[in-house]
């Protein structure tokens, strides 16, 4: 029973460790340890506490009422399981990472296309070897290369020297 009440709260160590840089493998380690024995002692343990032998108690006890008067509270008293209110803001922020992946992805498949049309435009273009001053600046948007404003590029003219 134990096991089972354990397995509902399992933790994929193997892709958790995928994820865990270099620097945190230590404490990666150290998290995954106490993680274990934790696990260990509530597998150990039975889901239902032993049951309270009342009887035994007032053969023993020379007051028999105080024994009943306990069993009485100890009937009562009921404590109250924590609510979960963690797990709605854990997966408001899954939900919300995903979303941020999905935006992350479709933004880099457009950047991939756009790189790839230029990638494409630089194999069609014409080689260097063949390049005249003309076609240099159509090619590459350079401000230097801009034959009105620097006729001489790359040269410098005799009076600039």
């Amino acid at each position: 029973m134990a096991g089972r009440r354990v397995a509902l709260k399992a933790i994929d160590w193997a892709a958790f460790a995928e994820r865990v840089s270099v620097e945190q493998k230590p404490m990666f380690n150290a998290l995954k340890s106490r993680s274990d024995a934790i696990a260990a002692k509530l597998a150990f343990l039975p889901e239902t506490p032993p049951a309270i032998d009342w009887a035994s108690y007032r053969t023993r006890i020379a007051n028999p009422a105080l024994v009943d008067e306990f069993e009485k509270k100890f009937k009562a008293l009921q404590i109250p399981m924590p609510a979960d209110t963690e797990t709605a803001k854990i997966s408001a922020q899954e939900k919300e990472s995903d979303k941020h992946a999905a935006d992350f992805v479709k933004a880099s498949k457009a950047r991939i296309v756009e790189h790839e049309e230029e990638l494409q435009q630089l194999r069609n273009m014409i080689p260097f070897e063949n390049m005249t001053y003309e076609d240099l600046p159509e090619k590459f948007r350079d401000p230097t290369l801009d034959p009105v404003k620097y006729p001489h590029w790359p040269h410098k003219l005799v009076s600039e020297i």
